[in-house]
């Protein structure tokens, strides 16, 4: 976890319940209140407690703050991406041309698997921008939203058919690393959508910058995957 986060300032778990988190809240906003008179009062931890239950208080927030802690966790992040990658190929292995020559699947794999899903993520991540730029002019005009909506359509259907052309064929052994980031990239994908979505049913901000968020990151792991695919040649 970061060094300081909302349950470190609740004294709660991560996975703790409405209910935890509502009773650790009255704990100490009794306790650190500065209209309680105690010794214990302290205006600056009341601040930090009352922002704290802002966000974990409220469950879609949560669940937007959960993420972004996975997000800001290198190393467990890490650990997430080699558990699922170790997920991946055993379903891979399942299914992997075993009498196929290596370099033929990999020449095959890169033609029908890799550049198609990179074609599909472009088109998700290149009108990202302008279509944001056209939007800012006025987030409330019901046709700005109904164009950002028909955007946000069009890239769930290129990520369906990106996740459909990923999972088609088993990737190489020798491209791993770069399959692995292509699926976390989708992935990102398909949270950051959802978060955009969601900012155009409420106009909620924190939506709009968590999905951008998301797409920066999905952009990165794009990147890593095509400088392993290069380092390759």
């Amino acid at each position: 976890m970061s060094e300081s986060n909302h349950y470190d300032t609740l004294d709660v778990n991560p996975k703790a319940t409405a209910t935890e988190i509502k009773q650790a809240y009255r704990r100490l906003a009794k306790l650190f209140h500065p209209d309680s008179k105690r010794e214990t009062a302290d205006s600056e931890k009341i601040i930090q407690v009352n922002a704290a239950y802002e966000v974990l208080g409220d469950p879609i927030r949560r669940r937007s703050y959960d993420r972004q802690m996975r997000y800001s966790q290198p190393q467990s992040q890490s650990r997430n991406r080699q558990q699922r990658t170790a997920d991946a190929q055993t379903s891979y292995q399942r299914h992997r041309q075993t009498a196929q020559d290596a370099d033929a699947q990999l020449n095959e794999w890169l033609q029908q698997v890799y550049r198609p899903v990179n074609r599909l993520i472009s088109r998700i991540l290149n009108p990202l921008d302008a279509q944001l730029d056209e939007l800012s002019a006025d987030p409330f005009d019901d046709e700005l939203i109904a164009e950002f909506q028909a955007y946000l359509e069009d890239c769930r259907h290129y990520l369906n058919q990106a996740q459909l052309t990923f999972r088609s064929q088993p990737n190489p052994a020798t491209v791993a690393g770069a399959a692995a980031n292509l699926y976390y990239c989708l992935n990102q994908l398909g949270d950051g959508i959802e978060e955009l979505k969601l900012f155009t049913l409420n106009y909620d901000d924190h939506y709009l910058h968590t999905g951008q968020e998301l797409f920066r990151i999905a952009t990165g792991l794009r990147y890593e995957a095509q400088d392993a695919i290069k380092h390759m040649a």
